[in-house]
């Protein structure tokens, strides 16, 4: 386990996905990111790459060859390695192998960049491609926060609020795939009010908005936390079946359409990384 600690916030990150597991605020002392429990969801805040979301029939297709890969691909469940550390900032690497190429025809570098900047988290992802073509990734953040963040309150006492007012469609899931219809979401609203029934269909999925940053407060409560989602086109909202958390996922790449074709390439939101280029953009958070 690796800690980060300025005073303000610590934090730790498993090498396994280079994963955070705690973000605890010692002057407020409050526990910021869910703590994994298995009856609910078992993960804090896991590492998607080189796929965000699920592929049609966990398949694609790329230069006449057909792969195969699990929802969120591998990432997640590889362990990284420790390339600095520092004490308010650390960074893992995870590289290409055989089993990865298997599965995933790219070299590769993922590195994940941690730092503190008084009450903010930033976290940095960096793509290098190693390979001799363009190289072909999405990469997205899950991290869950606890909702309530304080005893004696309820999961409704809290909600969601972009920094805009926005008017956008849900896209709607259908067997973890992006499903024909949107429906009708947020007109001219910042808001979205949690309550457990809001994921009765699985995470909302929302694409391409104004807002640079969306919070999640409470009106009972001065406590929160403001996530900069400016660079990523898209979003996703879940939380599982009654469970005391929200996820704020900051996506590059989306889950394959029903209607897919399966072709790589023609996945949306894929990155086209030209070799030995390297890529990067982040998403921070900070809590107050």
């Amino acid at each position: 386990m690796i800690f980060l600690d300025n005073n303000i916030l610590k934090v730790s990150v498993n090498l396994k996905g280079a994963e955070l597991t705690s973000i605890f605020h010692q002057q407020h002392g409050i526990e910021y990111l869910w703590h994994g429990d298995a009856k609910f969801w078992g993960k804090h805040a896991p590492v998607l790459f080189p796929i965000v979301g699920t592929l049609k029939e966990n398949t694609y297709r790329y230069a006449g060859k057909t792969y195969t890969m699990s929802r969120h691909g591998f990432a997640r469940e590889r362990t990284f390695s420790l390339i600095h550390q520092g004490a308010t900032t650390a960074s893992l690497q995870l590289l290409h192998d055989e089993h990865s190429l298997e599965n995933y025809p790219f070299k590769f570098i993922l590195r994940i960049h941690y730092s503190l900047e008084e009450n903010k988290l930033v976290n940095r992802y960096e793509v290098i491609n190693e390979s001799e073509d363009a190289m072909l990734f999405s990469v997205g953040g899950h991290p869950a926060f606890n909702v309530p963040l304080q005893e004696g309150l309820k999961y409704d006492d809290y909600y969601l609020e972009f920094d805009q007012p926005e008017t956008t469609e849900r896209w709607k899931l259908k067997d973890n795939l992006i499903a024909d219809n949107s429906v009708s979401f947020l007109k001219n609203e910042s808001i979205i009010h949690l309550k457990h029934d809001l994921f009765s269909d699985d995470a909302i999925v929302l694409k391409h908005l104004k807002s640079k940053s969306i919070a999640l407060k409470s009106n009972v409560s001065p406590h929160g936390l403001t996530m900069n989602i400016e660079a990523f086109p898209y979003l996703g909202i879940w939380a599982a079946p009654e469970a005391p958390f929200v996820c704020i996922e900051p996506w590059q790449g989306i889950a394959d359409s029903v209607q897919h074709n399966q072709q790589l390439e023609a996945k949306e939101g894929i990155v086209q990384l030209e070799p030995k280029q390297n890529w990067t953009k982040n998403w921070d958070v900070t809590f107050w």
